[in-house]
């Protein structure tokens, strides 16, 4: 990846609206703009540079994923100096949700700036995993300091309510366990890769297994988004609405 990103200043000429959402998200336009254009490639729409070399945003977003996580996990901290871990860990789960990921994308304009073949609709993830590639790309351009005032003043300030947020209920798959823990019921989820021959990508499905029954179904593009929507159900059909 760094020789691609060294050989030139861009992978294709920016549209200057490609420009202005950048600036927008990041407060700034960037001399070479070939890793956020690459984090804005996603893997339906990758192109072969040399050999079997596929380019597109995924090796961004697992960088972006890890650098948020550090990012909101050092914010809490400070935050909330009274708060045990499992408090911390539930918060963290619920600004890194792929729901709130993909609304803040939205509100950012990154739908605007995706190269895909594919919709939304069929992939959920797919603005909230732009928006992880932006900051990775985000971090190995200006490093971990300027990476985290970005994310701060124009991801979290704006857009995440901490104190609302307490209340909102996004960590479906804790819920299940810690229910199944006090009424004393085996919890497990076995979660598999499945293959859209159709539209040529794969998916994950997970399946919630209490006490041996199958009590809920989830499918996503992670195996965390298919494990949080089979909890979900698994919820919904057991009537749960609190532990």
């Amino acid at each position: 990846m760094p020789n691609i990103i060294s050989q030139g200043r861009y992978l294709f000429k920016p549209e200057k609206d490609f420009l202005k959402y950048l600036k927008r998200i990041i407060g700034f336009s960037p001399r070479n703009c070939t890793l956020y254009q690459l984090a804005c490639i996603h893997k339906s729409s990758s192109f072969v540079v040399f050999k079997d070399l596929k380019i597109n945003n995924e090796r961004l977003e697992f960088l972006g994923d890890a650098i948020l996580d550090a990012l909101v996990a050092k914010r809490l901290f400070l935050k909330f100096p009274e708060k045990d871990v499992g408090f911390l860990t539930q918060m963290r789960s619920k600004i890194v949700s792929r729901d709130n990921l993909n609304n803040i994308a939205v509100k950012l304009g990154i739908s605007n700036m995706i190269i895909t073949r594919v919709s939304s609709e069929n992939h959920k993830s797919l603005y909230g995993d732009a928006l992880e590639a932006l900051i990775g790309a985000l971090f190995l351009d200006k490093g971990f300091k300027k990476t985290e005032k970005i994310v701060l003043e124009r991801i979290i300030y704006p857009f995440i309510n901490l104190n609302t947020l307490q209340d909102t209920e996004v960590d479906f798959k804790s819920r299940i366990i810690e229910w199944g823990q006090k009424n004393r019921k085996e919890v497990s989820f076995a979660c598999f890769e499945e293959v859209d021959s159709k539209k040529n990508t794969t998916y994950f499905v997970s399946h919630l297994v209490i006490a041996d029954n199958l009590i809920g179904r989830g499918t996503g593009n992670s195996k965390k988004e298919a494990e949080q929507n089979a909890a979900r159900q698994g919820l919904e059909k057991l009537n749960i609405s609190s532990v």
